[in-house]
């Protein structure tokens, strides 16, 4: 199968492209800004499914709304006609086309250009009045209000907020591409409209909020639930606008004669991710908890864990070592402590349910062997 993309140096064409890859598509042909009329109809010729993605939405002057989005679709349009292929077209219009601006107004008389050469080839015309896209490689300043906020964020900017409390509906680059790729999975499939699901309903504050605090989380070391929704797809945007230089900061290391506590990652409702290191015959621990409850996995080196029972003086104890893969829990009402049996340095990683609070710590001081 042989794809066509226009647009193909844009946002939603960058990624399109590379998801096509991924899937084993590999015969395609871009045209893009500097492609020529000849290259489109030499394309057009050959395609056996397109993606016309090619648009114009924040011209100098007005004028261009008609040249890029209405007279390129009807040139498209007689270029697949002239080849007498029944290419299936997935077209990338907009919500805009609702409304009566002069983007709008473009972008609807693209869409009746794109239904005409339906009708008169039979080639299914797939439509999507897509909302605001944002995903990895879009354009500030351009694409979305996502991207222009992560690009300010990312550099340190102060972002611009007109309105907070303006509503926003949003679609991740992502899930625009699955919607296509069903398509293209299913060449047989009659034309018509089509929504890409989910739909982010949000509003211009609430999208700034989340953004500022992938920042944020950098010094307060605590990140949003990042693993679902809108937050997860505004992570992934955000990172995506980063240089090279800002992949990697630095966090607290607290030292003492004993060696070091490192603390890593503090979430909202399921706790914290830290570190430590312990010398050869170091022992550290040697405390009890109510109701928090940590989980340890030696790193490296030789540990012993040992435990009290503080009310009926039960013990038990056990030995890990680095590699093993082995996690070792506290219980509650339980002292504990570990200490290093080997040669080497002792490094531990420790996740605990909650966030340390200095003013209810929930840790009391007991030895495990007194």
């Amino acid at each position: 199968m042989r794809i066509l993309i226009t647009g193909i140096d844009g946002f939603i064409g960058k990624n399109l492209s590379v998801r096509l890859a991924e899937r084993g598509y590999v015969d395609t042909m871009g045209i893009g800004r500097q492609s020529s009329t000849e290259d489109l109809h030499k394309a057009a010729a050959e395609a056996d499914f397109v993606f016309h993605l090619a648009g114009i939405n924040r011209p100098k002057d007005e004028t261009e709304f008609a040249a890029g989005n209405v007279e390129f679709t009807r040139t498209l349009c007689q270029a697949l006609k002239a080849s007498g292929r029944r290419a299936p077209i997935v077209f990338t219009s907009s919500t805009q086309a609702e409304r009566e601006n002069a983007y709008g107004a473009s972008k609807r008389m693209a869409e009746e250009v794109m239904m005409a050469h339906g009708a008169a080839t039979s080639a299914p015309i797939h439509l999507f009045r897509l909302t605001n896209v944002f995903g990895k490689w879009s354009r500030p300043n351009y694409n979305s209000a996502v991207a222009t906020f992560c690009h300010q964020t990312a550099n340190g900017q102060q972002l611009t907020i007109h309105d907070g409390t303006a509503p926003l509906r949003l679609v991740y680059i992502d899930d625009v591409l699955e919607a296509f790729l069903r398509l293209l999975a299913a060449p047989d499939a009659p034309g018509g409209q089509h929504d890409v699901e989910p739909v982010y309903a949000t509003t211009v504050g609430e999208v700034a909020s989340i953004i500022r605090s992938f920042a944020e989380c950098r010094t307060s070391l605590v990140t949003p639930p990042t693993g679902s929704g809108l937050v997860r797809a505004l992570n992934a945007t955000y990172l995506s606008f980063l240089a090279p230089s800002a992949f990697s900061y630095d966090v607290p290391r607290h030292g003492d004669p004993r060696g070091e506590f490192v603390e890593m990652l503090k979430t909202s409702d399921s706790g914290q991710f830290s570190y430590f290191t312990a010398h050869p015959g170091i022992t550290r621990g040697e405390h009890y908890h109510h109701t928090k409850t940590e989980k340890f996995l030696v790193i490296r080196g030789t540990a012993r864990f040992a435990f009290r029972n503080i009310a009926t003086g039960e013990t038990h104890a056990l030995i890990t070592k680095g590699g093993e893969g082995k996690i070792v829990e506290t219980a509650p009402g339980w002292a504990h402590n570990i200490t290093n049996i080997g040669d080497d340095e002792l490094i531990v990683m420790l996740w605990a349910n909650e966030i340390f609070d200095r003013e209810k710590p929930d840790t009391y001081a007991r030895k495990v062997e007194p």
